[in-house]
């Protein structure tokens, strides 16, 4: 059986698959990293690829005056809904999956969500592919976001939530999840992306080090959430390239 080939978009350097990344070819993926950062293009279609992953990045969704790859990543994501190819967004990748399918991302109104903070599945999570294992539970997750997808296509449903943050996990058709959580982020991660706006940190009165000291003393149980739902992905992605095959 043939290794199933990933396209990973990737927004900026400091925001790649973390933990997930080794998990992910451990279970036998090629990934294809592009992006900005890494001189390689986002591709025009998804031909020759078995499955999808669009990372975080500190721009908004529909920014594609800063970020002009923008709208070739929107695409992306529709045809990966519309041809069935496993997708999953990550923070800003599941705000443009959600713009790219009819949904709407805002400004969260009562402020961002940073740090480690918990997630609650719900019970209709249930037998989903990748996140049935964790419905009924709340779990910590590492979260670092200003905007949300607050209304989502009519198709899409709902599997986790938290009290900022109703969409925190969502699928869409049988094969594209989006998270608004950071399930690849350990704490080299959160000191990262401390270090690049110390003064947002300031302004929500958040202290540094507790902050990325709360993250890092989690690593086991986040790598004991998180790290199966990459071998989840991965068995679906190498299904598809089966069936493709």
């Amino acid at each position: 059986m043939r290794s199933a080939r990933v396209l990973v978009i990737e927004h900026q350097k400091n925001a790649g698959l973390g933990q997930l990344s080794d998990r992910l070819i451990e279970n036998g993926l090629t990934l294809e990293t592009v992006g900005p950062d890494t001189g390689a293009p986002v591709p025009e279609s998804l031909d020759g690829y078995d499955a999808l992953i669009v990372l975080g990045g500190a721009m908004g969704p529909t920014e594609d005056d800063q970020a002009p790859w923008l709208p070739a990543t929107r695409k992306l994501l529709v045809d990966g809904v519309e041809q069935g190819v496993p997708t999953l967004g990550i923070c800003l990748g599941a705000q443009l999956l959600a713009t790219a399918t009819g949904g709407h991302v805002r400004t969260m109104p009562a402020g961002p969500e940073v740090g480690l903070l918990d997630v609650g599945f719900d019970a209709s999570a249930a037998g989903d592919p990748l996140f049935g294992d964790l419905a009924g539970t709340s779990v910590p997750a590492v979260q670092w976001h200003w905007l949300e997808a607050d209304r989502l296509p009519e198709s899409a449903h709902v599997l986790a939530s938290s009290p900022a943050c109703r969409n925190q996990a969502f699928r869409i058709g049988a094969a594209a999840w989006g998270v608004q959580f950071h399930p690849e982020a350990l704490g080299g991660t959160a000191q990262d992306w401390v270090d690049e706006d110390r003064q947002s940190i300031h302004d929500l009165g958040l202290e540094e080090a507790v902050l990325v000291g709360d993250v890092l003393a989690a690593e086991p149980r986040l790598g004991a959430v998180w790290l199966p739902i990459a071998d989840r992905f991965a068995e679906v992605a190498q299904l598809s390239a089966a069936q493709a095959a």
